[in-house]
């Protein structure tokens, strides 16, 4: 049925048309756009269906370049530890919930972050032994890079020194003793989650279908999500998708990255990047090249500031990488490479040099350390800077003391990158940081946490509301290839928008935006959600 959506203030991002009042969709596309008088005369019919947007601001849907739609499901199936801001409250938390556990069963939880703690430093391997004795324990920190275990952990495991620790993975000794912190940086942790047992099939599907319907919450119409190591591999994570996608039809468009892996099971089974429908396709070729800010491990190429003599880590040797972009570029498939630090994405680039690009571009997630010579070196039609906004309230202000003044001025350089004409696309990394998009976009235009009340951190690097509405709507479509069907309010494009409570442009502080609801969202012409309601087809 065709669709009006009529007497909005409906800002389009096309330059041909960039302020509407309203939009004909049909085949969940839009066909027309201009006045609602225009638009009601010319495509109004009894059969036509008319939608009151009563003066409200609606944006094209928005998008968010690199999340983790699994993690966000299992945060929904075990213990959430975000947000919390002492060491004595995570500990409660976990004793809580192990009282509920019967002997030798897993509790498993993720989110914690030391550096909101205001209690002293990450529990020690005793304390975690004392809240959960009788059940082994696996804590993920909120980036995914580091993790807590217990005893009953390295028990179950059968750790002992000799091990044989997987490369790019420290098990944390103390100094004095060698015996286990509880402290494991990332992929030391493969050696405990290979003993935890598997959610089931309908545990994962549930999970997931709720992490969908949050992120049509918060006015997601697109998402790239990097899931296949969590949700039980390739052809799993696939058929959960196409289950609740295309036959439960929750609307939400979903591009999977495929951890790299992977790579043998997409040449055998011949699936490749753009495999799929306009709702669920295969993207890139999904690799970690270092670690996280947090913990020290992202690869730097002068010291650390506050720890000199230490640079991080490379996940692989330069061979290494270079045989796993290989066989990438084998299968005609794009990469998304995790680079943090300024020497990790040196050494992605001097291996993507020797390759020619593919039919999908090539992205570099994250890119918070840079060099002038790394931003011209990513100045290419063929490569996506895949950015996080948000990452701001998380690192700062104590990355400043991990990277120094000087460096600071090239750290998280967003305009820089949009100035140097990079194609930028927005993220939030969530559940790293919150999966709300609106979050990412008021740090991208403020670049402080909420409720501060400096100037924000470098801010020569500040967005405008309009670019930083970019990120995560127009550009968003860049690394799928999508642009020319996605992104904007464009006559033949997908029908997909965002409606919200105020208009976001017109706000007379940037901080207004915090108190900014969704809606409605809309896809394919269709609202999958209204506030208070979820609408399923």
């Amino acid at each position: 049925m065709r669709k009006i959506y009529t007497n909005g203030k409906i800002y389009t991002f096309d330059d041909a048309k960039p302020l509407v009042e309203a939009v004909v969709v049909e085949n969940g596309r839009f066909i027309d756009m201009g006045t609602s008088e225009e638009m009601l005369a010319n495509w109004g019919k009894p059969t036509c269906e008319v939608i009151q947007l009563h003066g409200k601001a609606v944006t094209p849907g928005l998008i968010d370049s690199h999340l983790h739609l699994s993690v966000i499901a299992t945060n929904f199936l075990n213990v959430d530890l975000t947000g919390i801001t002492s060491k004595q409250h995570l500990l409660d938390a976990i004793k809580t919930k192990a009282n509920t556990l019967q002997q030798g069963e897993w509790l498993v939880g993720r989110g914690w972050d030391e550096n909101l703690f205001t209690d002293g430093p990450m529990p020690t391997i005793e304390e975690l032994d004392e809240a959960v004795p009788h059940c082994p324990l696996f804590l993920s920190r909120i980036c995914g890079h580091a993790f807590l275990v217990n005893g009953k952990a390295l028990e179950v495991s059968e750790y002992a020194p000799s091990v044989v620790v997987p490369e790019g993975g420290t098990v944390v000794v103390d100094e004095v003793t060698n015996k286990p912190t509880g402290l494991l940086l990332e992929s030391a942790s493969e050696l405990i989650t290979k003993h935890i047992p598997e959610k089931s099939y309908d545990e994962l599907k549930d999970g997931l279908r709720k992490a969908i319907q949050f992120a049509l919450e918060k006015g997601l119409t697109s998402v790239h999500t990097n899931d296949p190591r969590y949700l039980g591999g390739l052809h799993q994570t696939y058929k959960l998708y196409d289950e609740l996608l295309n036959e439960e039809q929750l609307g939400l468009r979903c591009n999977l990255l495929i951890d790299h892996a992977f790579l043998d099971e997409l040449k055998e089974t011949g699936i490749y990047t753009g495999y799929g429908n306009e709702t669920l396709q295969i993207g890139a070729v999904k690799i970690f090249a270092d670690g996280a800010m947090g913990r020290r491990t992202a690869l730097l190429s002068e010291p650390y500031a506050d720890a000199p003599g230490e640079y991080g880590d490379a996940m692989y040797d330069q061979a290494a990488l270079h045989e796993i972009i290989k066989k990438a570029r084998d299968l005609s498939m794009p990469i998304a490479v995790h680079t943090i630090g300024d020497q990790a994405l040196e050494n992605v680039l001097d291996i993507l040099d020797q390759f020619p690009a593919v039919a999908y571009r090539d992205r570099l997630i994250h890119v918070q350390v840079l060099r002038e010579e790394l931003i011209e070196r990513l100045r290419t039609p063929s490569r996506i800077a895949d950015i996080q906004p948000r990452f701001i309230v998380g690192d700062y202000p104590w990355v400043e003391e991990r990277l120094g003044a000087e460096r600071n001025e090239l750290a998280y350089a967003w305009k820089s990158l949009l100035d140097a004409d990079i194609i930028c696309a927005g993220g939030s990394d969530a559940p790293v940081e919150p999966v709300d998009p609106l979050l990412g976009i008021h740090a991208a235009v403020t670049r402080k946490a909420p409720g501060q009340t400096h100037d924000g951190y470098n801010e020569k690097e500040k967005l405008t509301m309009e670019e930083a509405f970019k990120l995560f709507t127009t550009m968003g479509a860049y690394p799928t290839n999508e642009e020319t069907i996605k992104g904007t309010i464009t006559r033949g494009k997908l029908a997909d928008m965002a409606v919200y409570s105020q208009n976001p442009f017109e706000l007379e502080n940037p901080d207004d935006l915090l108190e900014t609801e969704i809606d409605m969202t809309i896809i394919g012409g269709e609202v999958k959600y209204e506030k208070s309601t979820v609408v399923q087809s």
